[in-house]
């Protein structure tokens, strides 16, 4: 199966590692089930109670 990853956080107050470890979890996850990772996605400072967001 392919598969596309996305993280986000959403305040200028967390950090980019955050991301980071999102997709860290991601990955390991895809591995373990033998998912094929085709794209990763990312939003960095931007509120999830809008669907306006570039990696979105």
């Amino acid at each position: 199966m392919r598969c596309a990853l996305y993280a986000r956080f959403s305040s200028d107050l967390q950090r980019t590692a955050s991301i980071e470890d999102q997709l860290r979890l991601c990955n390991v996850r895809a591995e373990r089930e033998g998912w094929q990772v085709v794209g990763t996605f990312t939003d960095v400072a931007i509120s999830g109670a809008t669907m306006l967001r570039p990696g979105y």
